[in-house]
């Protein structure tokens, strides 16, 4: 099938991973906000509705897209090293088994793990950029969640139970095993004080966590608790800007930022004529470009994907891994475990540097320079994986995008292909043929990743995830 030189207009839309995430997003574009007005509201619910995944105590990166010109701007408020005040060295950190795809995966928490976040920093300098409403308001639909607290979708409930061991140790006992129950899908999910800490993030701005009052409480509560962070450490650090990597797709121009499973080199690895190749072929020429050497933790994140009348696009992944089990006291607010994610640890990292990452929210343009696709996606490893299968469907099977996040997936580690359900049989002989194992799971998972996007289809969320999609 051809690649289309050019889309149907992408119309307004958010698309998020829960609906009071999407509804928080939808209600600020219908206010008027902007793309980057709606993303900010959808991120900071996803830290009332969504902290299984993600929290005000994380970090993430933006990709913007601006209609009118047709720059891509990629912002990077992911987690730095602590460190910088050179008065203390972080303590033990605390080990975690997780279960997950049935095999054990171990993983470090408490106030080691914990890093500098930048979740508070980044829905900043997103609404310093691009948003037109005021700070308050984007602050308002996540205070007011917070106030009631958020159903648990049945999905969410899936990777709490997986998580439980990281989730539930110290102050999160309460909140996701209240009287000793594990929370599951339409519990309530409540964080006592969330209320009060969204209140004063809309009042002072989020430097009430870098240099105000939250700061000292931080620096206090991790260092209680035997990490490093330090007052310079939150009181110097920036949100970046940082280079837009490209790709091709037929006549489609894929931006989004260097992640560190090289999202977007990916997609420019794959044969030229892939949108002319039959089906078995396409998937061994994937497979390929695919091959991912063993890395496969579980991946606690989110996304949001926005677009506004417009055409501007704003899509923000974040995480803080499995959570530190570090709480602010009386706050509501699980601090971020980069530290103790194995997979994230490099060589290169030192007091102050920014923490490498697999999240690559993307935008797609078309031969006209018009929005075609904004997408993100959760799951680790399996982001790439999620977002080019994603991009595959809609560009060039020209599936709706309901469609195209709910078809299965495969997924390579090593010489093994991970099958969802349903996967088609030829492609799987296809690719057995060219020499690779098949693993077939049992059901469709949230391993396989949770895509959000806005596209040409409409907007879409992924049902592994719990996901919805809401038109404006």
């Amino acid at each position: 099938m051809e690649i289309s030189q050019r889309s149907r207009p992408v119309a307004a839309g958010v698309a998020a991973s829960h609906p009071d995430t999407a509804a928080a997003g939808l209600r600020v574009l219908r206010a008027g906000g902007s793309a980057a007005d709606a993303a900010v509201a959808a991120v900071l619910a996803t830290c009332v509705a969504e902290t299984v995944y993600t929290g005000l105590g994380g970090g993430g990166f933006a990709t913007y897209f601006d209609a009118a010109s047709g720059e891509v701007t990629c912002l990077d408020f992911f987690v730095a090293v602590p460190g910088t005040d050179g008065d203390r060295m972080p303590g033990p950190m605390v080990s975690v088994d997780v279960f997950f795809g049935g095999m054990p995966q171990e993983y470090e928490i408490g106030g080691a793990s914990v890093a500098v976040p930048g979740v508070p920093a980044g829905c900043g300098e997103v609404h310093r950029r691009w948003g037109r409403l005021p700070w308050e308001s984007l602050v308002a639909p996540a205070y007011e969640l917070a106030t009631t607290g958020a159903r648990l979708p049945a999905a969410h409930a899936v990777t709490l139970k997986a998580c439980a061991p990281a989730l539930v140790y110290g102050d999160g006992a309460a909140i996701y095993q209240p009287n000793g129950r594990l929370l599951t899908g339409g519990d309530t999910l409540f964080h006592p004080g969330l209320a009060a800490a969204l209140e004063a993030l809309a009042a002072q701005g989020p430097e009430l966590f870098y240099t105000g009052a939250y700061a000292a409480l931080m620096v206090d509560t991790v260092r209680a608790a035997g990490g490093a962070l330090g007052p310079h450490d939150l009181a110097s650090y920036r949100v970046l800007e940082t280079p837009v990597d490209h790709a091709t797709l037929g006549a489609y121009k894929i931006r989004a930022r260097h992640d560190l499973n090289r999202t977007v080199d990916t997609i420019a690895a794959l044969p030229s004529g892939v949108a002319s190749l039959p089906r078995p072929e396409r998937a061994v020429a994937l497979a390929a470009a695919l091959r991912d050497r063993g890395r496969q933790k579980i991946g606690d994140t989110t996304n949001v994907s926005v677009v506004d009348t417009d055409g501007n696009a704003c899509v923000i992944t974040t995480t803080m891994g499995l959570g530190a089990g570090v709480w602010l006291p009386g706050l509501g607010i699980n601090l971020n475990s980069m530290l103790g994610e194995g997979e994230l640890i490099t060589t290169d990292l030192a007091p102050g540097r920014r923490m490498s990452s697999n999240m690559c929210p993307l935008v797609v343009i078309d031969a006209e320079g018009d929005l075609a696709v904004a997408a993100g996606s959760a799951g680790a490893s399996r982001i790439r994986t999620a977002l080019v299968d994603t991009l595959l469907g809609v560009l060039i099977d020209g599936l709706d995008t309901t469609t195209a996040l709910a078809r299965p997936r495969f997924h390579v580690v090593d010489d093994t292909i991970h099958a969802e359900p349903g996967y088609p049989t030829g492609e799987l002989e296809a690719l057995a043929e060219a020499g690779w194992r098949i693993q077939n799971w049992p059901t469709l998972d949230h391993y396989f990743g949770g895509v959000t996007a806005v596209a040409t289809g409409g907007p879409a969320g992924d049902p592994r995830r719990g996901g919805v999609g809401l038109s404006l």
